[in-house]
């Protein structure tokens, strides 16, 4: 006991000594801690407000942002504008520089998204926008200027950095962008900021070697597959892009594929191993993904529309900017003429159209049928008939220096369809690389004579002024110092407007003109589409010939011709239907615009003149090249000195025209390959033609035909002045037969012709004098001199000249007040007597009184000739002879009766005289006799006829043997 009081004692002397100094010991301790304690939330309250100061400094300008600011630019990316042919058949997509196109997070496959997330965010579904820890990593690596960089940025303030903020590298910018990551993720739900996200992320380049952005342009343009149908290695190696999107990606600029894979292979490789770790592959999925064999899983190298289609690309930005161009200015308050009027404007309209066209992303709808298009453009490039390149001299674009190139001829056509006015098919040119001019809607050309139904017949035959039956004299014409002249240089007389139109004759056309031009028929052009115009084309009669200061385009041609397809009317072409926008909205709808022009009665009427263009005039090869008949109507056109071949048809469906010539102006080649230059271009439009019918034959080849309107009647008129015919008209068989406008049909009965007798000397016929011997003289209906004048024809033997040898004009008589009188001496002997054949021959005689010719026959055994045939001077200058045996000669006969010597004598067939005879030969009578020989020719001396009167066996015989 007392053991255990002496440890208590002395356990409690040590308490108190060694707990006394415990509790000193803790209270400083204590004291110490809690002063620390103090200092450091001093110390961290300071630089918290330090820090928050400073940021609150970066982010004091940056505004707050409203939901409808925030949406508004992270859904603000560029999409490619999408094209399509006709009938919803894709075409491609127009130049920009970055190809993307929208995909919904719903459409793209599971595998990408777990990739991009595993990869780019590992903590996207839990952050609200920002990763603290990730921050303060980032800004330690920044502060010790580390090696090693992990990167920050979430994907939230990675869609931030690419739509609202710049890729600045500043405190300044991270500070706005954590802010407004923040701000995102109250405004939007995780699914709606990753789909913007994967639309916005750029992924390199295609195999096109365009730069793409998007998951979907990614997938289509790296594997060639849907984003949705992407594979776990394929999902992997996109993901993988965006850290260096163009060291990782497989292609070139140029669209190859590079040689050293392994930047993006490795890359790959990190991805699904990323994967792995966060769950999203098994070992299984992520062993075999590591196989995958990238070179055989690329796409192969797309060619751009660009080079598919040059021509048609290049029309469509051309016009769709323009749609665009106007409605951003009228949204503005503009108009066209502000456009056209002020270049600063148009400049200024211009730009925003051609941005908002590449950026946008629109939907494009055009009116070309693909299957045409791609038919004509090999149609177009395989054709072996343009005709030889020709030198021409240009600057070297890289030295300067002036240099020789061979200039081949170029092509332009255009198909419309005549209703609508859908341009259904073009071709452009022969090479988009060697000249980018769209030669079918860019190059204006002077049209030749596929101007004249438009601005000379046409609104002449709507005036009143001609119609098909009126009659023009096809002969030498000045006005103004104007001289036309026609094709090859020669004349016609009278014709008729259908057959000017037929033959394409040019002097017609031109006094036609001149009659209707101050009705400004220039108006009518301007009415149907016609843009280059030029001031000084007005007045000008040359225009008449196509002969345009600009020219026009063939687009312009064509598009005119449909007005008469179209009863009248005039329909605008155009080759762009709708645009969209991506989500189906559309903002232009083409609307068509017609404008009435012509009757029904005057498209008729030029549609059926056309007709026999091509049926017997100057198309009228065109009918062999087709491999399917059509009511087609057309007319050909050559420009001034042969340097443009045209030809332009319709039908009642479709309008189409081809043009052919160099870009510098040159003249054609007269014949090429056997073919002259305007059969040339027929057979190249007829080629187009052919395949157009394989593909659309209800299109191209309808079954109606043109069918005439109400008031066309048909009716007979005269052929030398277009009015009814007279008895003597019709006696003189001068009468033709066309339709005509009722309102325009003849009404006056002709007047010009007269009855008579006349003789001719020298092709001119004249008052018959008493003295002429009544053999020579004719009687008939004679055209009144005073209708020459009238008609601006000096003589009626002018007027042969200038006749067609078929022309139902070739024996017109014309009357004259001028009589002919007798030179006082016998005519000169006849020249040039020969036989051809069963045919005596002879030249004319050079004297100008001698009205005819008599024929004088012996029989065999016989030198008694006698007459057997007369024939007038205007008549042909040949005589039909018998086979039996016998001589012949011919005199010539004047005015007063007398004969000149005989000619030369000529024996048929075994001729042989009865016996030598030294007087000269007499005007017996004798029977024919003898047996029929071969006819030979032979001559003998002539001896001076006897004058004797003709009995009537003589005269009957006369008739009989005579021929013209």
């Amino acid at each position: 006991m007392e053991n255990f009081q002496q440890w208590k004692r002395r356990f409690v002397e040590f308490y108190d000594k060694h707990v006394q100094k415990v509790r000193i010991t803790y209270g400083v301790v204590w004291n110490l801690f809690l002063l620390f304690i103090v200092v450091c939330l001093i110390g961290i309250s300071f630089a918290g407000g330090v820090g928050a100061g400073y940021f609150a400094s970066l982010v004091k300008e940056e505004p707050i942002r409203s939901y409808e600011e925030m949406e508004k630019q992270i859904y603000d990316y560029s999409e490619t504008t999408d094209v399509y042919f006709a009938n919803n058949v894709y075409l491609g997509k127009l130049r920009s520089d970055i190809e993307r196109e929208e995909v919904k997070l719903e459409d793209v496959s599971e595998h990408l998204i777990h990739a991009i997330i595993a990869t780019e965010d590992e903590y996207f579904y839990e952050h609200n926008g920002i990763v603290p820890k990730a921050i303060m990593r980032a800004l330690f690596q920044e502060f010790t200027n580390s090696s090693v960089r992990t990167g920050g940025s979430t994907l939230t303030q990675q869609l931030i950095k690419n739509q609202i903020l710049t890729n600045e590298v500043s405190f300044d910018r991270k500070a706005k962008e954590i802010l407004l990551a923040m701000r995102l993720e109250q405004f939007f739900t995780k699914d709606q900021i990753l789909e913007a996200y994967l639309n916005v992320a750029t992924f390199g380049r295609n195999s096109s070697g365009k730069n793409i952005a998007g998951v979907q342009a990614a997938a289509q343009g790296i594997f060639g597959v849907d984003a949705k149908d992407l594979t776990i290695p394929q999902a992997a190696f996109i993901a993988g892009l965006p850290q260096s999107p163009f060291g990782y990606t497989p292609f070139t600029n140029s669209g190859e594929v590079k040689e050293n894979l392994e930047p993006g292979l490795n890359r790959m490789k990190t991805v699904l191993k990323r994967m792995l770790h966060a769950g999203f592959l098994s070992k299984q999925q992520y062993e075999e993904a590591l196989k995958f064999d990238l070179r055989a899983n690329l796409t192969d190298k797309k060619p751009s529309i660009i080079e598919q289609y040059p021509y048609l690309i290049f029309e469509v930005e051309k016009r769709a900017r323009d749609i665009l161009m106007k409605q951003f200015a009228e949204k503005d308050g503009y108009n066209e003429k502000d456009l056209a009027n002020d270049e600063k404007l148009y400049h200024q309209y211009y730009q925003q159209a051609e941005q908002s066209l590449r950026y946008d992303g629109y939907v494009i709808h055009t009116t070309i049928d693909k299957e045409i298009y791609d038919r004509m453009q090999q149609v177009a490039k395989e054709y072996q008939y343009y005709g030889s390149s020709k030198p021409q001299k240009k600057k070297d674009p890289d030295t300067g220096e002036l240099i020789t190139v061979q200039e081949p001829v170029e092509v332009g056509a255009v198909l419309i369809e005549n209703k609508t006015g859908k341009i259904i098919s073009f071709v452009g040119g022969r090479d988009h690389n060697r000249e980018q001019v769209n030669h079918a809607t860019s190059a204006p050309r002077p049209n030749g004579s596929t101007m004249k139904p438009l601005l000379v017949y046409a609104p002449a035959m709507e005036l009143g002024i001609v119609q098909p039956g009126t009659v023009i004299a096809d002969v030498p014409y000045s006005i103004g110092g104007y001289s036309p002249k026609n094709y090859g240089g020669g004349y016609h007389g009278l014709t008729s407007v259908r057959d000017a139109l037929k033959y394409s004759y040019n002097i017609p056309a031109v006094k036609t003109y001149a009659k209707s031009i101050s009705h400004n028929p220039i108006s009518y052009l301007e009415k149907m589409g016609f843009s280059t115009i030029d001031k000084r084309d007005y007045g000008a009669l040359s225009l008449a010939l196509g002969g345009m200061t600009i020219g026009v385009t063939v687009e312009e041609n064509v598009n005119a011709y449909a007005t008469f397809a179209n009863g009248g009317e005039f329909v605008d072409a155009y080759l762009i239907e709708k645009i969209e926008t991506k989500d189906g909205h559309t903002i232009y709808e083409h609307q068509p615009v017609k404008q009435k022009v012509f009757s029904p009665q005057t498209a008729y009427l030029t549609i059926d003149m056309m007709r026999d263009v091509i049926r017997s005039g100057t198309a009228a090869s065109l009918k062999s090249y087709l491999t399917f008949n059509s009511d087609w109507a057309g007319k050909t056109g050559t420009g001034q000195d042969y340097r443009d071949a045209w030809f332009v048809a319709s039908n009642p469906n479709v309008s189409f025209g081809t043009w052919i010539g160099y870009d510098t102006p040159k003249r054609l080649e007269t014949k090429y390959k056997g073919l002259t230059y305007s059969k040339r271009n027929i057979l190249l439009w007829a080629k187009l033609m052919n395949a157009a019918y394989e593909v659309r034959p209800q299109l191209i080849d309808p079954s109606e035909t043109f069918k005439s309107p109400g008031g066309i009647v048909t009716r007979s008129y005269c052929a030398i002045s277009g009015h009814l015919p007279s008895d003597l008209c019709k006696k003189a068989g001068l009468v033709a037969t066309d339709i005509f406008n009722a309102k325009y049909a003849p009404t006056k009965v002709d007047d010009n012709l007269t009855y008579g007798k006349f003789v001719y000397v020298k092709d001119e016929a004249y008052q018959v004098p008493d003295s002429a011997p009544s053999e020579f003289v004719q009687e008939g209906p004679i055209l009144k001199e005073e209708a020459l004048k009238k008609l601006g024809i000096p003589s009626t033997s002018q007027l042969m000249k200038w006749l067609p040898k078929d022309s139902k004009l070739n024996h017109l008589v014309a009357s004259s007040e001028k009589t002919i009188r007798d030179n006082g001496s016998a005519p000169s002997t006849v020249a040039g007597v020969k036989l051809s054949g069963n045919a005596i021959t002879w030249k004319a005689n050079a004297d100008n009184d001698v009205i005819g010719y008599r024929i004088y026959r012996a029989l065999n055994y016989s030198t008694n000739f006698q007459k057997v045939g007369s024939v007038p001077a205007n008549q042909n200058l040949s005589f039909t002879v018998s086979p039996t045996a016998s001589a012949y000669y011919v005199v010539a006969v004047d005015v007063a009766g007398k004969e000149s010597n005989p000619s030369t004598i000529l024996k048929v067939g075994e001729y042989e005289e009865k016996k030598l005879q030294e007087e000269k030969p007499t005007h017996d009578d004798n029977n024919d006799s003898g047996q029929n020989q071969n006819n030979e020719q032979t001559t003998i001396e002539p001896t001076t006829p006897n004058e004797s009167k003709q009995n009537d066996r003589n005269d009957q015989e006369s008739k009989q043997l005579s021929t013209n």
